[in-house]
């Protein structure tokens, strides 16, 4: 596994690997990362670390870690919990990242047009969520790549209508989630309040 995840020609391939093979229950993350430790060389070591720990944190495929690292941490949004296993009927269904405080719902389609079956699928676990008070957002690869400012803005309204009080952050000089006046703004507000007071008891 660690020979064709050396020789993917992306980054994102390589990720393809081992989230078939943590997917697969081929292997674990533990695993692999103990296989790694014993090799002198490895392409993208310190990448393959990385990555290793977004797949035992949940992040399944390579759409999830661009979502996680692109959208979510690159712009401040809250941690989801990924792979979220909730009841639904008789059965369990895994969501793909729950905001599960705000009750929103995040679920990433690697495929651009899904079979009839597969969407039929998709709008009866939405609806399920609904009816459970959570919220679905659902977006695909280009959504967490060339738009991700736009998505990552789009979430952060859903979040703070649902009670979310932190503050979105551009994710570099060209982001468009947030303006950079309302940013600094936001900076200066956070800055002129009072700080704790401190217990001398």
């Amino acid at each position: 596994m660690l020979d064709l995840i050396g020789g993917a020609r992306t980054f994102d391939d390589a990720y393809g690997w081992i989230s078939a093979a943590v997917g697969r229950r081929l292997s674990t993350p533990e695993l692999l990362g103990k296989a790694l430790a014993a090799r002198s060389r490895m392409r993208w070591r310190g990448w393959v670390t990385a990555a290793l720990s977004d797949a035992a944190d949940g992040v399944h495929s390579p759409l999830e870690r661009r979502y996680v690292h692109g959208v979510e941490r690159a712009h401040g949004l809250p941690p989801a919990r990924r792979q979220a296993r909730r009841r639904h009927g008789s059965g369990h269904r895994y969501l793909d990242n729950l905001y599960e405080p705000f009750r929103l719902c995040v679920e990433l389609d690697g495929n651009a047009a899904h079979p009839a079956e597969g969407r039929w699928r998709d709008t009866r676990r939405d609806n399920a969520n609904l009816a459970q008070g959570v919220r679905t957002l659902r977006y695909g690869w280009p959504d967490v790549t060339e738009y991700r400012c736009r998505t990552a803005a789009e979430i952060a309204e859903v979040l703070r209508r649902q009670g979310w009080t932190g503050t979105l952050r551009r994710c570099g000089p060209t982001c468009t989630a947030v303006s950079p006046l309302k940013q600094g703004a936001e900076k200066k507000q956070e800055a002129g309040k009072p700080a704790n007071p401190v217990n001398n008891a």
